[in-house]
């Protein structure tokens, strides 16, 4: 089980990461894919990544933009997981 993170270690780890932001309970980022077939790419890109990492976010897809939100249920809030997904994702 992963150990739930203090705002003020949340707040280092992004700050190391542009783009995501901390909004109450979760870690959220939208990313402009330009088109549907950019967005759903992606879409299928975090899906695997989530999988090896066996860590999976909330994903909202629209025509051109993808919303990803993270959280660890299993500690109702942020873990280590969230940012090691967060990692994968902005390799993407």
């Amino acid at each position: 089980m992963s150990d739930v993170l203090a705002k003020d270690a949340i707040a280092a780890e992004l700050a190391r990461r542009p783009g995501w932001a901390y909004d109450g309970n979760v870690i959220e980022r939208t990313f402009d894919r330009g088109n549907f077939n950019g967005s759903l790419a992606f879409v299928n890109a975090v899906a695997a990544a989530a999988n090896r990492l066996d860590h999976h976010p909330d994903i909202a897809l629209s025509w051109n933009e993808v919303t990803i939100r993270t959280s660890s249920h299993d500690v109702n809030g942020i873990s280590p997981r969230d940012f090691a997904l967060i990692d994968a994702i902005d390799k993407l």
